[in-house]
């Protein structure tokens, strides 16, 4: 006898549909089970798992051959998702179920020894795929449903054990698909428990910050120690815009790929911060593993980077940042697959202007070179990435005993908003949403200066010696400043600041 059940796994980010193949032939030799269609180890022992998950949950086993095969077999097989319909298969074959039931239905779940079906990760993704494939039905654990159900177009059904899901394909008992709650995909009214007005003085930093969250650009922070780099650094996330539904589902699918979805979570409604410490592998960074996981630049799709202490951190893996942060993706090779991760993210950054952080000041025990050898931990192409490098300095002790509050979160956004929204409408037709992803040639066309910008932006070329790349940053910045001001023109103003956040191309980090 032969049954075909569907199931579903992820490829990178996105879902497709498993055919979970299973035939019986008669043995001499009592029971065998074999899985094949390229599964790893986890596939491989859901055989013990969905034998004694049959038996406990009060059916017979068969004692013939079993064959299971997982088509495509050209594509590796993880997880433990196929366990629900390998045994649906066991026991249509077994005579259990027919197969007419399956029809426009895939079956995801984890089996316990007892029979119970446990959570599983990947379900947004493996949904959004059945739904393009014109499946109709798709039955997940308990606990699975709430995340399912986001895609829409699809019904979702939560089940408990293999038991309940027999009785229900046989009609002997109704099961309601799960109903998505409308204000569970309201990404606008999100609450954070940081604020911009938390921050003490610091008027540069917030500003440089603003026209970096405006136009979605890399920023780079040099100070000393306790002067505010990191407190600032998690409070951007306050002032960018709220998450589109788009930009929800593809950051979910990231996260559900991945098994960080919580309890009860449906979209994740907050843009993402993701500090990794400075040990961090490369593929614990841009992903890796034998099967291409996710690593932290794709976690951080959509929301901000934060990389702390960067000198700290190793070259090697600085430098595989340049990709994502120029094409917004990663693209993981393996010998078998190829797979493109979203990574489009705001970098921000944090570093000492020397090794013991108080360059400048009586305080400071470091050589000229050791400060050099420091800062040379960073490669050009890297620092040339960071649209705008500033120093932090440290709060005047006015400032802080103030007990006023500076200018919250929600004001500063509503201008980043405007901003952002002018970006959008200019660049419509070039398929980007921020000034931070414009090409050289569309800065060309966007970012004309009058003839005194033009003035302040050739003197600082020639003076300092910027890049190539650091003049069309230059440009874009001052297009976000402009933005800011509610300017069609760039003016002088805007170059001129826009000048200012070059601190590093300038050496000002040497002059505390």
């Amino acid at each position: 006898m032969f049954s075909i059940v569907k199931s579903g796994s992820t490829l990178g980010v996105e879902g497709y549909i498993v055919n979970v193949e299973v035939d019986i032939s008669k043995s001499k030799n009592g029971l065998n089970m074999i899985i094949v269609g390229l599964p790893d180890v986890a596939v491989r022992e859901s055989r013990e798992r969905v034998l004694s998950a049959i038996k406990n949950s009060g059916f017979d086993i068969p004692m013939e051959n079993i064959v299971v095969n997982l088509a495509p077999a050209n594509l590796k097989k993880e997880g433990s998702a196929f366990d629900l319909s390998i045994a649906l298969g066991v026991l249509a074959v077994n005579g259990y179920l027919s197969g007419g039931c399956f029809k426009n239905s895939i079956f995801l779940g984890e089996l316990s020894l007892t029979g119970d079906v446990k959570r599983v990760k990947g379900i947004l993704p493996i949904v959004d795929g059945a739904r393009k494939e014109g499946i109709k039905r798709v039955f997940v654990p308990k606990g699975n449903g709430r995340e399912g159900a986001v895609v829409g177009g699809v019904e979702i059904y939560e089940v408990v054990n293999l038991k309940e899901i027999v009785l229900f394909l046989r009609g002997e008992i109704d099961l309601s698909p799960v109903i998505q709650e409308e204000d569970s995909v309201d990404v606008e009214n999100v609450r954070y428990g940081l604020d911009f007005s938390e921050i003490k003085g610091q008027y540069h930093a917030r500003r440089a910050v603003e026209v970096a969250a405006a136009g979605g650009h890399n920023i780079l922070m040099i100070g000393s120690p306790g002067s505010g780099k990191t407190m600032i650094a998690k409070r951007i996330p306050t002032i960018l815009p709220p998450l589109t539904f788009g930009e929800s589902l593809e950051t979910t699918k990231i996260y559900s790929v991945a098994g960080l979805m919580k309890d009860g979570d449906t979209l994740i409604k907050r843009r993402p911060f993701k500090s990794p410490h400075h040990t961090i592998s490369t593929a614990g960074l841009v992903g890796g593993g034998s099967i291409p996981r996710p690593g932290e630049v794709s976690l951080a799709h959509n929301g901000v980077l934060f990389l702390d202490e960067l000198p700290e951190f190793n070259r090697n893996v600085l430098e595989v940042l340049r990709q994502p942060m120029e094409d917004g993706v990663v693209t993981i090779s393996r010998a078998a697959v190829s797979l493109t991760f979203p990574a489009n993210f705001m970098l921000v950054a944090a570093m000492n202007p020397c090794p013991c952080g108080y360059y400048g000041t009586d305080r400071c025990t470091c050589s000229p070179t050791r400060v050099r050898n420091y800062l040379n931990k960073i490669s050009g192409p890297l620092m040339d990435r960071f649209d705008i490098q500033i120093k932090v300095m440290s709060v005047d002790y006015e400032d802080l005993k103030s007990k006023a509050d500076g200018e919250p979160s929600v004001k500063i956004r509503e201008r980043v908003i405007r901003a952002r929204q002018i970006q959008l409408e200019r660049l419509k037709n070039y398929g980007i949403f921020t000034n931070s992803q414009m090409t050289p040639m569309m800065v060309k066309r966007v970012c004309k200066l009058d003839m005194k910008g033009e003035k302040v932006l050739e003197n600082a070329i020639k003076k300092l010696g910027f890049s190539a790349r650091a003049y069309n940053r230059i440009l874009k910045v001052s297009r976000t400043i402009a933005d800011l001001d509610g300017s069609e023109n760039i003016k002088m103003r805007h170059v001129a600041e826009a000048v200012q956040y070059r601190s590093l191309d300038r050496e000002e980090v040497f002059t505390y």
